[in-house]
């Protein structure tokens, strides 16, 4: 069972089929169809069509394929992608990559040659991106274990195993995704984890122009290192049910156009929760980019609320200006109860900080009267985050990382 793998390299895969399948998901745009085979081979060996149910281990070489509906992993299967595989999704329908709980990813791209998912028509929010589902701990509204993924699939997600193992995944570009789902309360990000255990191997992941999120963590203790999330509609960042890795480094996130938050940091209001930390973040807002609603407060770069908690060291600011009477910080905290649980208990950090080219600089924002209230000097020493060049953070000739 996935519960008791460990990050090994894994044997060439053999024995796979697809089988068809009834996929239902409650997304208001389509009925429950059914999907039919994509191949019967083990190894798709350069070209070929994704879809249906994957339930036996599956290995994709390097080349190009077409993405069609919603994939699940499941049934203890691996799908296994090579370097320089490139992924073209069907956008006519509902598409996305699922990795439930009792499946798993091995996608490992190279800076060189990264795994790539994207559409012929370049729009965001497209489709549904990656998800993985996982077994560990969440901490949802009224503390419960469990709780219902949003994301149209209705699953519950929450499990028991803190060091659950859902795969790797490295050097991956992610674009067009975000999908907002039919029904009126339900959307996918561009990169979604649902309760995903610390054995999970998160490197060299790259959210671009997404309708939703960037990256979005529900509870778990997945931790992850050299993230990029460019241009995404919604928050940069985003986490609830008391997400806690510990060991996460190098996160740039470039909003550009259309943002909100850099980062929305929240527990689902349960105060007895364990900080997540993150070491080196660049937080960038292009000039003249605007929330997704006129008039919106969704312009700060980090938020607090309902008992989020986060400890953030070497954080690089910019560009979070004031739009008409709305006004921008560097932290913002929402409300008296996550000042009360978080920040004066010492579990929100946001140190050493440098805020530039920035209304509101050396002072937090409160969404209501303050018990006080923190102030900051820029720190000098502060520098940008410092990531891998190459093609796995280029698209369409642009370079991702320029602004750092």
């Amino acid at each position: 069972m996935k519960k008791t793998f460990l990050p090994l390299a894994f044997a060439l895969v053999v024995g796979f089929s697809l089988s068809s399948c009834t996929v239902e998901i409650n997304d208001g745009i389509e009925d429950s169809a059914s999907v039919a085979p994509g191949t019967s081979e083990s190894v798709l060996s350069g070209t070929g069509t994704l879809k249906g149910t994957i339930s036996k281990d599956l290995l994709i070489k390097k080349g190009n394929y077409t993405l069609d509906g919603i994939v699940k992993v499941t049934n203890g299967a691996t799908i296994k992608i090579e370097a320089g595989a490139v992924f073209n999704v069907v956008t006519t329908k509902t598409s996305a990559l699922v990795i439930l709980n009792d499946g798993l990813i091995d996608a490992q791209g190279t800076a060189s040659e990264p795994i790539v998912f994207t559409t012929s028509t370049k729009t965001p929010g497209d489709w549904g991106g990656i998800t993985i589902y996982g077994e560990a701990p969440i901490k949802a509204l009224n503390g419960n274990a469990t709780a219902v993924s949003e994301d149209g699939n209705a699953l519950t997600y929450g499990g028991t195993n803190p060091n659950d193992y859902s795969g790797i995944m490295k050097f991956v570009r992610v674009e067009y995704a975000g999908k907002k789902i039919g029904d009126g309360t339900s959307e996918t990000n561009t990169f979604t984890f649902y309760s995903v255990g610390a054995g999970t191997v998160l490197e060299n992941l790259v959210a671009y122009k997404g309708t939703d999120d960037g990256f979005e963590w529900f509870g778990g203790t997945v931790s992850a290192k050299n993230l990029v999330s460019y241009g995404n509609f919604d928050d940069s960042f985003d986490w609830q049910d008391a997400w806690s890795g510990q060991n996460n480094s190098n996160w740039f996130a470039y909003q550009v156009g259309t943002g909100n938050f850099g980062m929305e940091i929240e527990a689902s209001s349960n105060a007895d929760n364990v900080a997540p930390k993150v070491n080196n973040i660049t937080l960038i807002r292009a000039a003249g980019t605007n929330p997704e609603a006129a008039n919106s407060p969704e312009i700060t770069a980090i938020q607090f609320k309902k008992q989020g908690s986060g400890i953030f060291s070497n954080v690089y600011i910019s560009g979070y200006k004031n739009i008409g009477a709305q006004k921008a910080y560097s932290v913002l905290i929402q409300d008296a109860a996550t000042e009360t649980g978080q920040v004066n208990t010492g579990k929100i950090a946001v140190s050493p900080m440098t805020y530039l080219d920035s209304d509101n600089a050396g002072l937090w924002g409160y969404a209501f009267t303050p018990n006080g209230g923190k102030n900051f000097t820029n720190a000098s020493a502060v520098t940008k985050v410092s990531l891998p060049t190459g093609a796995w953070a280029t698209v369409d000739g642009v370079n991702l990382l320029s602004a750092l």
